[in-house]
């Protein structure tokens, strides 16, 4: 069910009055495909991610966070539209030729309209996947000012790229023609996002920070990090595509040392998250930044990639194009430094559509429409009046379709639906790990959630599920 704004009854007024000088800058960094277990504060024993551990000292980790659902594209256009994937214009990855994916449409109310509305800069940096260059879908028609990075998905596959877009300006990369490893993209992609922050630190900004690592090809470049770990773990050497067509047109790569290299992403996302953080404090508004830190699904099993090595989902079942709690349930951190409590844990469950909703309430703002998210703010102010939301719904249009339903502690999921159908039922206080199926068990509790779940969605023909 969509729900209004302020059905809590709050205003900002009674959390945390904001005038135009003390609007918070809002930095929000979403690593892709990165497990709910990848990070040390999360329980990542193989390697250290100490800025984003620091961070979390700094503020909530949240430890029951939901994505928009288990795959890019969708799971981002929840986020931006504070709508779960029954409602989304975009619920699934769809590619549109030569370059991009299904678009956003004329009149989307996005986040970046909502930042544009209270007076602020936005800026996007890294995988944008929302719409090929020039659409509706544009980032520069979806409300980012400034945007830097890959406007396709699948092309983001790949570190080495021939162009990136600043704008609607492409930049050609010649050092990186037949197969060279002259410029690699998240690298190019981090120095405009700092260099965002120092344009614009004299006003508010909301800058949006969808890193393309650690997704799909295993690759960085040959520095101290990935030398420091090479040789740390057992290989199992991965042979991808090194010429032809494919090749850094969405194929990935071959790679000797792919736990090595693994590491070594996730751990330079763990640099990038320092810089951000260190250059907020030379511009002197650190203490002035809301920063959030997560991912938009759980982990991938591919070009090599071994999650089960690293544990990257945790004690959660499932990866990346799973409804199980290991495709949709990602580390997530917050942190306002002064207006957060800092060093705390949190189990309250929220999901991507929220964070429309949260904003809304922080910037004072009403939504021009409804919104299936609730605002968290009170959460994060440690304020009374935390409404609380009915169900969670995801669907995922792939693998013949998959739909899951969460009420309370209870999660129905509806596997294979363009097939024979198959339902299972967990709970996921005595069974988070989702081991036990209890349909039979509780045939009303498994009839309870069907029915939520045949309502939650609006049919949408670029979108059938059944």
């Amino acid at each position: 069910m969509k729900t209004e704004i302020f059905a809590a009854g709050l205003s900002l007024a009674a959390l945390t009055p904001l005038n135009a000088q003390q609007k918070p800058n809002v930095v929000f960094i979403v690593a892709d495909d990165l497990g709910y277990g990848d990070l040390s504060c999360y329980g990542q024993e193989k390697f250290q991610t100490p800025h984003i551990d620091r961070l979390a000292l700094d503020g909530i980790r949240f430890t029951r966070s939901y994505s928009g659902t288990t795959v890019s594209a969708p799971s981002r256009a929840s986020l931006m539209t504070g709508l779960h994937t029954g409602h989304t214009p975009i619920r699934g990855n769809q590619e549109i030729k030569p370059e991009g994916q299904f678009p956003l449409p004329a009149g989307t109310f996005t986040l970046f309209h909502l930042f544009k509305n209270a007076g602020y800069t936005t800026g996007a940096f890294g995988k944008w996947g929302l719409g090929q260059p020039g659409s509706t879908g544009d980032p520069n028609n979806q409300g980012v000012d400034e945007f830097y990075g890959y406007n396709c998905q699948l092309l983001a596959h790949n570190y080495y790229p021939s162009h990136l877009w600043y704008n609607q300006t492409k930049i050609a990369f010649p050092e990186n023609d037949n197969g060279q490893f002259g410029a690699y993209s998240q690298d190019l992609i981090q120095a405009k996002t700092l260099e965002f922050i120092d344009k614009y630190n004299g006003d508010p900004f909301f800058l949006f920070v969808p890193m393309v690592l650690p997704h799909a090809e295993l690759i960085v470049p040959e520095d101290s990090i990935i030398q420091n770990l090479r040789g740390k773990f057992d290989e199992n050497p991965y042979q991808g595509i090194d010429s032809g067509p494919a090749f850094r047109k969405g194929g990935y790569m071959s790679q000797e040392h792919p736990r090595a290299t693994h590491a070594a992403m996730v751990s330079r996302i763990d640099m990038y998250v320092g810089q951000i953080i260190g250059k907020l404090k030379e511009t002197g508004v650190y203490e002035n930044t809301l920063i959030i830190f997560t991912s938009d699904n759980g982990p991938h099993r591919e070009g090599g990639a071994d999650p089960d090595f690293f544990n990257s989902n945790g004690i959660y079942r499932g990866y990346k194009r799973d409804l199980y709690e290991g495709g949709i349930r990602v580390p997530t951190i917050i942190a306002w430094h002064g207006k957060i409590a800092s060093g705390k844990e949190s189990s309250f469950p929220f999901a991507f559509w929220d964070y429309m909703s949260t904003f809304a309430e922080l910037l004072d703002i009403q939504l021009p429409g409804e919104s299936d998210g609730i605002s968290i703010l009170p959460t994060l102010l440690d304020k009374e009046g935390q409404q609380k939301r009915d169900y969670f719904y995801f669907e995922f249009q792939e693998l013949g379709g998959r739909q899951a339903v969460i009420k309370d502690n209870w999660k129905l999921l509806h596997l294979d639906i363009r097939q024979e159908g198959l339902y299972e039922l967990y709970n996921l206080a005595s069974d988070p790990s989702e081991n036990h199926n209890l349909l039979d068990l509780y045939p009303q509790k498994a009839a309870e959630l069907k029915q939520i779940m045949m309502k939650a969605r609006t049919d949408d023909p670029n979108w059938p599920l059944f």
